[in-house]
C-alpha cells in the first residue's frame, strides 16, 4: 500500500451550529504526488487547507501531514515580507539557525528550481504575479519542505502565467520528490496533476483519475445550461 503524505479521516468544521463548513471529509494524498482539490465556491476546499496547515482546528477527526509543510496563498503580497527576493526566500530559514554560506546555497538552490536564479536582487515591488507566486514556492523549497499546500494560487494571474505556474509545480514535484496539494476550480490545470479531489458541501464526493473528473464536471455544466 501507497505511503500517504497526507490523511484526513472524519474531518468537521464549523464556524457555528448554523454555518457548517466541513461534515466527515475524508481523502488521503499519496507521498511524492501531485494532486488537486475542487470544488465550487463555499464546498470547504481553503477552510481544509488552512486546517491541514494548523492556522484553524477541528471540531472533529483526525490530520496528518509531513512536516514540514509549505503554504501559497491564493495573494502572494500577503506572505511576501521583505524587500528583495532573495531577503524574502531566506526569511523562512531564520529558525533553522543556518551558517550564512548554508542559507546562501539554500536560497540558490531554492530559486533555480523555480527559474528565478538570476532574480536574487530584484525588489519585490518589480515582480509579475507568477513571479511573485515562484517566490512563495521557492520559500518552502528553500526549507525543504515536504509538503506543498495551494490554494488557487493561479486565481490573480493572466491565462499564460496559470498554466506555467502549474507546470512548474508539477515538474518540482516529480524532481524533488514532495508531494503538493493545489486547490482550483480550473478544469485545464487538471492536465497537470497526478489525482483529483471533489468538494461539495463540505464531503468528499469523487476522486482519483481527473481527466474522468475533467469529464464529469464538464458534463455537469453542458447538462446545467
Amino acid at each position: 500500500m501507497q505511503e500517504s503524505a497526507i490523511a484526513v479521516r472524519e474531518l468537521c468544521f464549523n464556524w457555528s451550529e448554523q454555518a457548517t463548513v466541513l461534515q466527515s471529509c475524508s481523502l488521503e494524498v499519496p507521498k511524492g504526488e501531485f494532486w488537486m482539490l475542487l470544488g465550487t465556491n463555499g464546498s470547504g476546499k481553503s477552510t481544509l487547507l488552512r486546517l491541514l496547515i494548523g492556522l484553524l482546528k477541528p471540531q472533529s477527526g483526525d490530520i496528518e501531514v509531513r512536516s514540514p509543510v509549505g503554504f501559497v496563498f491564493q495573494n502572494p503580497d500577503h506572505q511576501l515580507v521583505m524587500p528583495t527576493v532573495g531577503a524574502d526566500v531566506a526569511f523562512g530559514l531564520v529558525e533553522e539557525k543556518l551558517s550564512f554560506a548554508e542559507i546562501h546555497q539554500r536560497v540558490e538552490e531554492a530559486l533555480t528550481a523555480v527559474s528565478l536564479q538570476n532574480l536574487q536582487r530584484r525588489p519585490i515591488y518589480a515582480l509579475s504575479g507568477g513571479q511573485k507566486q515562484r517566490i512563495a514556492i521557492a520559500g518552502a523549497i528553500a526549507r525543504h519542505c515536504e509538503v506543498l499546500l495551494l490554494d488557487e494560487p493561479t486565481a490573480l494571474l493572466d491565462s499564460e502565467s496559470q498554466l506555467d505556474l502549474v507546470a512548474q509545480v508539477q515538474q518540482l514535484v516529480k524532481n524533488r520528490g514532495m508531494t503538493a496539494l493545489w486547490v482550483t476550480h480550473r478544469l485545464d490545470e487538471l492536465d497537470y496533476c497526478d489525482g483529483a479531489f471533489l468538494l461539495e458541501q463540505g464531503r468528499v464526493v469523487d476522486r482519483g483519475d481527473p481527466a474522468r473528473l475533467k469529464q464529469r464536471l464538464m458534463q455537469s455544466f453542458d447538462e446545467s445550461i
